[in-house]
């Protein structure tokens, strides 16, 4: 196995997680994209149509869309079928307001961090912990799996 490559950035909404990454090169909107009840993606329109983000570590660049967005992502917490954790390469303040009411409403943690998404696969093992700073710490355990689309 190799050895995790750390990457540091800024939390959103502080949390651990961790879960094998499922990548895209294109930002995804919770509100008619995401199914709360299965945590399928749903939009026709999106390269990740039909696939799972339930447990998974959500990378892409940023959110799309509606600010219903984060009434969906809440629920889908809630649920347990949302993401372990999100990384994005800019903020989102439409998830984080989505991630937060559900720390708020329901005390689940999902975390949300701005980092560098560069090289990062689908299949890749991440692991996201709170430094002694208080800032997130991404570990990354790259995976070969010829059988996961790797970026979508």
């Amino acid at each position: 196995m190799t050895r995790p490559v750390k990457r540091t950035g800024t939390f959103q909404l502080a949390g651990d997680a961790e879960g094998q990454a499922l990548v895209f090169s294109q930002p995804l909107s919770f509100w008619g994209g995401i199914d709360a009840e299965t945590g399928e993606i749903t939009d026709h329109s999106h390269p990740g149509l039909g696939r799972n983000v339930a447990g998974r570590i959500l990378v892409m660049p940023s959110g799309r869309g509606s600010s219903s967005s984060s009434s969906v992502l809440a629920e889908a917490i809630r649920r347990g079928t949302a993401p372990a954790g999100i990384l994005l390469e800019r903020p989102d303040p439409i998830l984080a307001v989505g991630a937060i009411v559900a720390e708020f409403l329901y005390d689940i943690r999902m975390p949300l961090v701005v980092c560098d998404i560069s090289n990062l696969v689908s299949g890749d093992q991440i692991d996201i912990g709170i430094g002694k700073d208080g800032g997130p710490i991404i570990r990354v355990h790259p995976t070969i799996n010829p059988a996961e689309p790797r970026r979508q």
